[in-house]
């Protein structure tokens, strides 16, 4: 993968309605910018119960968007990442509808995840308390089969994702057709989708266990065979992040966004720059994404310590709702229909109180720490929180999944915040220096974040917010030069 800002976008929601419009977008407006493109869920349907997390074929290209030969042609020109939906398929499947006309006589009988499967006695209190959740109720959802048998299936997430049995033959032949299927259409990185509940075992959390790192490693490994890498998905306790990345090629660096938001809010970069002195190099960071901000990443689990305390982390979650006008309180938790109770639905944009200046901060400090930065296109162009969205689907995270059309797109070009950063992307790409080593220190409530190569080249970010100070210092054996944020914003009014 190349170590240049990559985007992160649905096909049909930046100004266009299919493939051939995004790549006619990326040539023309947004030109030179991106190496690399995270497609969001593009299969059939991508306007199922959860923005086409939950594919009834994930083998085939919704064909609203297009066909498999346009994300092919896409990839010609860009780094093109798709997300294996690992976990769960779509109640309307066809493969889930036959086991329901046919009951365990149907060729796809193997294929799903009963709780019987797991758990052969019954299920008491205390183990059912163990299950790590993702979101509140039971994890079961009883189907009936055209029989009239009562069968509980395993729905981690909503009653219409039902979980795949990813250690059965034909939950492998499963997984592993998508993986030829992208293979064969330039997909380059794989997303593994909720990956973490992959794996049940009874008597355990049947989040992230042993045999889970086991199963990833090994997905991993047919995926590289095929030529494809693989990023990782998991919000979780922090130094879970830093052993998985240890076995794969890539993880997202969760930890940093509400990080960066607690240093921004407090004035105090000391626990970002801990994480950072520790944080897995073979990462993809961001800032905002299709869910919400994550909390879990930095917080205490079983009694050990966070990167954040509770109360920290309590601080920072009303201070985002404070900043949003309490529009994310309306997003988030019980408010709305969510699944992540462990994320806070808002914009990036929001969070910072739509503060320009706080904005360019937090993306300079993504684009300084170590991995490849990837933007969503919400944050790229600094949307605000889409409350008609939210109030049409009743989803929290629609808040930070908006339609953008070409008028839209346009003023949003023409803001000063969104023209800095496309000059801040453009420095990111084209300095050499971040191909070399890290290093970061907090000295005199000032961050320091630095990247010196090989060919003597150096990227110095500077930050005190005590004195509302940031800068930027390049240097190569031809040139140097200081970048000061707050007049890269005033430059582009």
């Amino acid at each position: 993968m190349k170590n240049n800002v990559q985007l992160i976008t649905y096909v049909d929601r930046l100004a266009g309605s299919n493939i051939t419009n995004l790549n006619n977008l990326l040539s023309d407006k947004l030109s030179g910018l991106f190496s690399g493109l995270h497609l969001l869920p593009f299969y059939y349907p991508i306007d199922g119960s959860d923005a086409g997390f939950d594919p009834i074929d994930h083998s085939m290209v919704d064909n609203r968007l297009g066909h498999w030969q346009d994300v092919k042609e896409l990839g010609e020109n860009y780094e093109i990442m798709a997300d294996l939906i690992v976990n769960h398929m779509s109640a309307d499947s066809s493969e889930f509808k036959d086991v329901l006309k046919n009951g365990k006589q149907s060729k796809y009988w193997d294929l799903f995840l009963t709780k019987d499967k797991v758990f052969t006695k019954e299920l008491n209190s205390e183990a059912m308390a163990k299950i790590y959740r993702p979101r509140p109720g039971s994890c079961f959802t009883q189907y009936q089969t055209i029989d009239a048998e009562t069968i509980e299936f395993w729905t981690t997430f909503t009653d219409s994702q039902i979980d795949i049995d990813v250690e059965s033959d034909a939950g492998q032949n499963y997984l592993s057709n998508i993986l030829t299927t992208f293979s064969q259409n330039n997909i380059k990185v794989i997303r593994l989708d909720a990956a973490g509940y992959a794996i049940k075992r009874a008597g355990s959390s049947c989040f992230m266990l042993d045999d889970t790192f086991a199963f990833i490693k090994d997905l991993s490994e047919k995926a590289n065979n095929l030529g494809i890498e693989t990023l990782v998905e998991i919000h979780s306790y922090y130094q879970t992040q830093i052993e998985i990345a240890k076995r794969v090629d890539l993880v997202y660096d969760f930890a940093l966004p509400p990080l960066i938001l607690h240093s921004i809010f407090n004035k105090d970069f000391q626990a970002l720059t801990n994480w950072l002195s520790i944080s897995p190099k073979n990462c993809i960071t961001v800032l905002d994404t299709h869910d919400g901000i994550g909390i879990i990443d930095v917080g205490p689990m079983q009694e050990k310590p966070g990167l954040l305390t509770n109360a920290e982390i309590d601080l920072l979650v009303e201070k985002i709702h404070l900043n949003s006008r309490e529009e994310s309180k309306l997003a988030t938790g019980a408010a709305a229909s969510n699944v992540d109770l462990y994320q806070v639905n808002c914009s990036y944009y929001d969070a910072l109180a739509q503060n320009d200046h706080d904005y360019l901060i937090a993306r300079a400090i993504q684009f300084f720490a170590p991995g490849t930065p990837q933007v969503y296109y919400a944050g790229l162009l600094s949307e605000t929180n889409d409350m008609e969205l939210l109030a049409k689907t009743n989803i929290g995270r629609d808040i930070n999944r908006p339609y953008i059309n070409n008028k839209s797109l346009e003023e949003s070009l023409s803001k000063p915040i969104t023209k800095a950063l496309l000059q801040l992307i453009k420095l990111r790409n084209e300095c050499a220096a971040f191909n070399g080593e890290f290093s970061v220190s907090y000295e005199q409530q000032t961050l320091t974040m630095g990247w010196h190569n090989a060919d003597k080249s150096t990227a110095i970010l500077n930050v005190n917010l005590s004195k509302s100070q940031a800068w930027i210092s390049l240097e190569s054996e031809q040139s140097s030069h200081r970048v000061d944020l707050i007049a890269l914003l005033e430059t582009t009014i």
